[in-house]
């Protein structure tokens, strides 16, 4: 679906959005998702053990928009330049950002620049520019209105200011329900959950990425 807000195309990380909820929350074997061949996995057992890690290149497909390709394809692609890796009891690390910036530059023609301290104003000002803003969060983000139970560990993709100004709108690759895929919040909220480092995108490429790193979903 097409986000009305924003008009960016929404993306989930797992392949049939009515189970995220299942599968994040409820413990839902992600190989039983029915569309799992639709993320480009080669088997429901490489599906489910990777599409729990790719919240990053969900937001990757989300800032390609049309004629993006698959989510797996995206991580094949990260894959070689290092934005994942695995280490001997093939636990899964990533994305770690300097390589996956370097691969959003040379494959896709993005202007990727990687932030590893930024704060919420400052986003707003990437935001103002045209450029969106791959942040790391909490998951716990799809639950505002609790208290955050940490900051990190989890990408989601920022596109706007929200109407009011006071605010972002931002999709969230895990998000359970429609409200918190492609979702708003003031900075306040949003910063309760925020590790202050991101990368930000927009069409051109420009040299010269810092280094940062964050786990998946």
């Amino acid at each position: 679906m097409t986000c009305p807000a924003c008009g960016v195309l929404v993306h989930t990380q797992f392949a049939s959005p009515e189970l995220v909820g299942p599968i994040v929350e409820g413990g839902l074997d992600p190989a039983a998702d029915p569309r799992w061949a639709d993320s480009g996995a080669e088997s429901p057992a490489e599906y489910a053990r990777w599409a729990g890690h790719l919240c990053g290149m969900t937001c990757l497909r989300m800032a390609l928009g049309t004629g993006a390709p698959s989510l797996f394809a995206l991580r094949d692609g990260a894959l070689k330049y290092g934005a994942y890796t695995e280490d001997a009891e093939g636990t899964i690390r990533g994305l770690i950002y300097a390589p996956f910036a370097e691969y959003a530059r040379e494959v896709h023609g993005l202007d990727a620049v990687v932030h590893r301290h930024l704060s919420t104003d400052e986003i707003v000002a990437l935001l103002d520019e045209g450029r969106a803003v791959m942040a790391s969060v909490h998951y716990a983000i799809r639950h505002p209105h609790q208290p955050a139970p940490g900051r990190g560990g989890h990408l989601v993709l920022l596109t706007s200011r929200t109407p009011d100004g006071s605010g972002v709108h931002f999709h969230n690759p895990s998000g359970t329900t429609a409200m918190t895929r492609a979702a708003e919040l003031p900075l306040t909220d949003f910063g309760r959950f925020f590790a202050g480092r991101g990368v930000s995108l927009a069409d051109g490429v420009r040299q010269g990425p810092e280094t940062g790193a964050d786990p998946g979903a």
